[in-house]
């Protein structure tokens, strides 16, 4: 679908959030958070593949979609300068989304680290309305670095871990006081190592937990093998089966 921008904010130096709209008129398809699409950088003369990007936030009534966007390439860098009606086409959605608590009382808990915050925001609106009453917890490297904080407060209770100490806790996300507390269901989306610091919480207290894995992907279908993860079944696809598992699914050794 060609989608066409009509907002650009900057976050950040190296962060944008594109609001986007379908050019055609058409109403948005069903999306579920934790879902992604592939998006064309057409004017990048030397970026040839599409780039996988999480669906952040999805307005149904202003039927517009929301992407975070990291400045980790040439790719991106020209997705984040995008102006106001620019078109940009894109495959959507893709993937698998996150699995609804089991409970409407389930103490749940969804932890991002950098632009892995990006699904979140999406998915703790479905629980609460589904009335689930998430909590956050948000980590960088710095104050500067924490994204989206006003809109993750109006969805619920937020704890901020910063490397540096300049907001929230100091030190590393996986260290933050709340996670001596007990959940039910903790999701995570962030760098692989501090996913598994997080799988390796979950188990000990029983809580379920599923992750949302960002190996690299081309092409978003399942074709080119770049996003292969091993798993207690063999090797899947990422973008087909995921990109969100159950911790359980993972070979890691926790």
């Amino acid at each position: 679908m060609d989608f066409t921008v009509v907002a650009n904010e900057r976050l950040h130096f190296n962060y944008s959030l594109l609001k986007m709209r379908p050019t055609n008129g058409d109403k948005l398809p069903e999306i579920l958070p934790g879902q992604f699409v592939q998006v064309e950088v057409a004017e990048s003369k030397n970026t040839f593949l599409r780039r996988p990007i999480s669906i952040n936030f999805v307005d149904y009534e202003q039927n517009i979609i929301w992407l975070l966007v990291r400045n980790a390439g040439e790719g991106t860098r020209h997705l984040i300068e995008s102006k106001i009606n620019d078109v940009i086409n894109m495959i959507i959605p893709l993937g698998n989304g996150f699995s609804m608590p089991s409970s409407d009382n389930a103490k749940t808990l969804l932890i991002g680290g950098g632009v892995g915050v990006a699904p979140l925001l999406y998915f703790g609106l479905i629980l609460k309305n589904h009335g689930i009453q998430p909590q956050f917890l948000l980590g960088a490297r710095s104050k500067a670095d924490i994204l989206e904080l006003n809109e993750f407060e109006k969805l619920g209770k937020v704890h901020i871990s910063t490397e540096d100490g300049s907001m929230g806790e100091k030190g590393l996300v996986t260290v933050h006081s709340i996670l001596k507390e007990k959940f039910d269901n903790i999701y995570c989306c962030g760098p692989a190592p501090m996913m598994k610091a997080v799988a390796k919480l979950a188990k000990p207290i029983g809580a379920e937990c599923e992750v949302s894995l960002e190996n690299m992907m081309a092409c978003g279908l399942g074709a080119c093998l770049c996003c292969v993860e091993k798993t207690v079944k063999g090797n899947v696809c990422v973008c087909t089966e995921g990109p969100v598992f159950n911790i359980n699914q993972l070979t890691w050794q926790i």
